[in-house]
């Protein structure tokens, strides 16, 4: 792969996740697919977005500034969780599994952003 990001497990990963919000959204009722839903698919793939806007051709400080984006990308991913869960348009299982990809890429993304921070 010919980009600095495309090699970076970080974002392979944020991707991934971008397919499986895809398919949560997908089980939403009609009316919440054009307000949650797509703030959740905006979240999700910034997430993605942001690192690879970061990694190629910046410092490090600028791009450690674009992860921390990513990182709140992140968490208004898991704010949308949290509101389709309350009204039960997720179940329990649906969001136990989401935060749980997200907690672990969130942690991923904060590795790096320390690492090339010193």
């Amino acid at each position: 792969m010919g980009f600095k990001f495309e090699n970076l497990r970080v974002w392979q990963k944020a991707v991934d996740l971008t397919g499986e919000i895809d398919l949560l959204i997908k089980t939403f009722p009609d009316d919440e697919k054009f307000a949650l839903a797509s703030q959740m698919k905006r979240a999700g793939d910034s997430i993605a977005l942001n690192i690879a806007e970061g990694s190629t051709g910046q410092t490090n400080k600028e791009f450690a500034r674009f992860l921390r984006m990513s990182i709140r990308s992140g968490i208004e991913v898991v704010g949308c969780l949290h509101l389709v869960k309350k009204p039960k348009i997720i179940d329990d299982k649906a969001f136990a599994k989401m935060y749980g990809e997200l907690e672990e890429l969130i942690k991923m993304i904060q590795a790096l952003r320390k690492s090339i921070d010193n």
